[in-house]
């Protein structure tokens, strides 16, 4: 697959990047586990050794995951290869390293820029391709004063271009109407379609990254009705974000259901179930860039054979859009 352009920006990345909150380890929100369990740095680097090898460019992280632990194994895997990677972060929650715990965020334009310099040290990079505003949802005076901020920081060169990660489609509306915004990073699955966003996305010149693009690992296919995720895995752990998919740490039923109904084209011309979902995905847009998460190396290879096959077809996509309505 050709290379997609981030938005706006103009900078060229892969059809996919790679989402790095899960080699951010175990940390803490809202007094519940916000990680996907404990993690190996050596293995993470390694599979982020793969992301480079296999033509995969774009790396997304936040200065949340892990409370910085994201980003400092990002920044010892990457050391000397800087120019391999387009580097996208997120800021706005604070957190306690100590306590491997966020509580609460702050959006005052000083620690904006304090907080982009911690990422920069810990990413060894003098330069964030993509800052990324994480908190979800903000009034329309602090996003006024945060798009100021992301303003006078991309005209210092401490940033490329800037964006939000946000489901909201109104407020990413209002954010993007400012020159050096480039992306909205959004949820988006064959599970959790965002019709709006995407249109949006398209109509504004922006570039849609996608975060959850296998629903949270259920589109492994590796869940089924007895499946459970204990309190010390996110999506056990019982926060409201996650129902849609897990419930009290089980796979919602309609969910699974629907996965049974589009299962047979997502794994066609030799697909894995995972690279049949990604395909959806580039086949639904050609603004769309899915980052899917990762622990492993073999993950990467799986999730980069994708890139390989393409895009599902638009009879695929028709006849998968008259199946979800009939589940």
């Amino acid at each position: 697959m050709e290379h997609r352009l981030l938005g706006r920006s103009g900078i060229k990345v892969s059809p996919m990047g790679i989402g790095s909150w899960a080699i951010g380890g175990q940390f803490y929100m809202d007094g519940k586990i916000d990680g996907y369990g404990q993690t190996d740095d050596e293995t993470s680097i390694k599979a982020i050794l793969t992301v480079l090898d296999l033509g995969i460019n774009l790396i997304d992280t936040s200065d949340a995951y892990g409370i910085g632990h994201s980003e400092t194994v990002i920044g010892k895997a990457i050391e000397g290869k800087r120019n391999q990677v387009v580097l996208a972060t997120k800021f706005g929650y604070m957190g306690n390293e100590a306590a491997r715990t966020l509580h609460g965020y702050n959006l005052d334009p000083g620690y904006i820029e304090r907080a982009c310099e911690a990422s920069m040290r810990r990413l060894k990079t003098d330069i964030i391709d993509l800052y990324q505003l994480h908190v979800w949802e903000i009034g329309l005076s602090e996003m006024e004063s945060v798009l100021d901020t992301l303003e006078r920081m991309t005209e210092k060169g401490k940033i490329r271009t800037y964006g939000w990660s946000t489901d909201l489609v109104n407020g990413a509306k209002i954010f993007s109407e400012n020159k050096n915004c480039s992306a909205i990073q959004h949820q988006l699955n064959i599970l959790q379609d965002a019709p709006e966003m995407i249109q949006l996305c398209e109509e504004k010149n922006l570039a849609s990254i996608n975060r959850s693009p296998l629903a949270m690992g259920f589109l492994s296919g590796k869940f089924n009705q007895d499946s459970f995720l204990t309190p010390d895995d996110v999506r056990g752990a019982g926060h409201s974000w996650t129902e849609a998919v897990f419930k009290n740490g089980r796979p919602a039923p309609e969910v699974l259901k629907k996965l049974h109904a589009v299962r047979d084209i997502l794994t066609s011309s030799g697909r894995t179930l995972v690279q049949g979902s990604l395909a959806w995905i580039w086949a639904r847009s050609g603004v769309t860039i899915p980052i899917p998460g990762f622990k492993t190396p073999q993950q990467i290879m799986e999730n980069a054979g994708a890139m390989e096959l393409g895009m599902l077809t638009p009879e695929q996509m028709k006849e998968i859009d008259q199946l979800l309505n009939l589940t």
